[in-house]
């Protein structure tokens, strides 16, 4: 059965090990310890429970603060933990713990799930990332605490806290605060609401993003092509999806911002959606598809690809070479942003689709919002998802999963063949 794994390609490995920390998880939820007393869990919402936890997505369809006890809700966070990071980066974590060394198929896996170009100080890197997660989710509990001290007693706040703060930075929209309420009472505290947008930004631009910030001491100059890039686009989403979302909603200036930094894969809210228009659903729904920056702990199709996206169509449009930053955008870049794009919306509408059929009394915007929430790992939703039937909830599931995975690496782990053998003179097609 090893020597089988061993021979498997690192997207495949990677997409088992998921699945199986998903298994395990919802196993671990469904433990009487886990559950309270009185309450009843259905193993497919264990489950779902778990999958949204492993794919930092937050979507609920039963509450963590009124379903589990405080062991499992220790598990709850542990596998947003671990999906976070990525059980690739864990395992290596553990194994450099232990004093052993990363072989060849380790070190491939480690690319492969961190979207790295070369193999060279993998140990180093992950050490670096181990270290910057408790360090910002320590800080990011500490101020936290501050805020939800005021509210519980010591030992609950600190719970409450450490939980946050794992949840906020590893862009998963968890709480456990009980009653469906996520951060609705602390919609007007400035203190909670900028430590959450804080921990979300810096878990959404990624790892390598992180440590060039840190290296280059926040210097612009001296931050690569990529960096600028996240940086570039992460902050005039947040600016463009605040404006617009104020403009459609009966919203504060805090509370736009909040819901255009949070629906880039994190998934907290502080103002009920169901009670938002269309457009506002709309403006959250792209929000949610475009997502955070590879190689963090977010989904969507990323913010890399998409400005890649949109240089290549006006470089298109207008016949010239995409540049940016002093930096000529590789060709490759753009057939490769736009088959991730292509495979997501496909994956978008599919989902939507199937959910209405199942789901004919759920609006289209409802639908559409929904799936898109899963597929980015937002978990964001207008509340349809505790009454989902269990075969949408199965849909979510698998949503999620591709999400976490990507589309192109899902797409990937059907690929069996080697090369091709046969090559045809090329043809003529009318484009456009």
């Amino acid at each position: 059965m090893l020597n089988l794994i061993k021979k498997q390609s690192p997207g495949r490995i990677i997409a088992l090990g998921f699945a199986l920390v998903i298994f395990i998880g919802s196993l671990l939820l469904m433990l009487p310890c886990s559950i309270q007393d009185g309450v009843t869990v259905r193993y497919i919402d264990a489950l779902y429970t778990s999958t949204s936890a492993v794919c930092v997505t937050g979507l609920i369809a039963i509450d963590a603060g009124d379903t589990f006890t405080p062991l499992g809700q220790f598990f709850l966070g542990m596998l947003i933990q671990i999906g976070g990071l990525g059980v690739t980066a864990v395992g290596a974590g553990i194994i450099v713990a232990m004093g052993r060394k990363i072989n060849l198929k380790g070190r491939s896996l480690i690319r492969e799930a961190m979207n790295l170009d070369s193999g060279k100080g993998l140990v180093t890197f992950v050490r670096e990332i181990l270290m910057t997660t408790a360090v910002i989710e320590l800080t990011g509990a500490l101020l936290s605490f501050t805020v939800f001290v005021q509210d519980y007693p010591p030992l609950k706040a600190l719970g409450i806290s450490l939980f946050h703060s794992v949840a906020a930075f590893n862009n998963s929209g968890f709480d456990i605060l009980g009653n469906f309420q996520n951060l609705i009472p602390y919609r007007d505290n400035v203190m909670l609401n900028l430590v959450t947008c804080l921990l979300i930004f810096f878990g959404g631009i990624g790892f390598l993003v992180i440590r060039e910030l840190r290296v280059g001491r926040f210097r612009w100059k001296k931050l690569s092509m990529h960096a600028k890039v996240v940086i570039s686009v992460s902050l005039v989403l947040i600016v463009i999806g605040g404006v617009l979302i104020k403009l459609t909603e009966d919203v504060t200036w805090l509370g736009a911002f909040f819901h255009s930094v949070s629906a880039r894969t994190a998934g907290f809210s502080t103002y009920p959606l169901g009670e938002f228009s269309d457009c506002g659903l709309l403006v959250l729904t792209v929000l949610m598809f475009i997502g955070a920056s590879p190689g963090s702990t977010g989904g969507g199709i990323k913010t890399s690809t998409f400005f890649t996206l949109i240089h290549g169509i006006i470089g298109a449009a207008t016949n010239r070479t995409e540049k940016a930053f002093h930096y000529s955008i590789p060709r490759e870049a753009f057939r490769k942003a736009s088959v991730i794009t292509l495979l997501a919306l496909t994956v978008v509408v599919m989902g939507t689709y199937l959910m209405k059929l199942m789901e004919p009394d759920v609006s289209l915007m409802a639908a559409l919002f929904e799936i898109t929430s899963a597929f980015g790992t937002v978990g964001l939703s207008t509340g349809i998802t505790p009454d989902l039937c269990d075969g949408s909830k199965l849909l979510s599931i698998l949503i999620m999963y591709i999400g976490r995975l990507g589309p192109l690496t899902i797409a990937s782990l059907w690929y069996f063949t080697r090369g091709e053998r046969t090559r045809y003179p090329e043809g003529n097609i009318a484009i456009g």
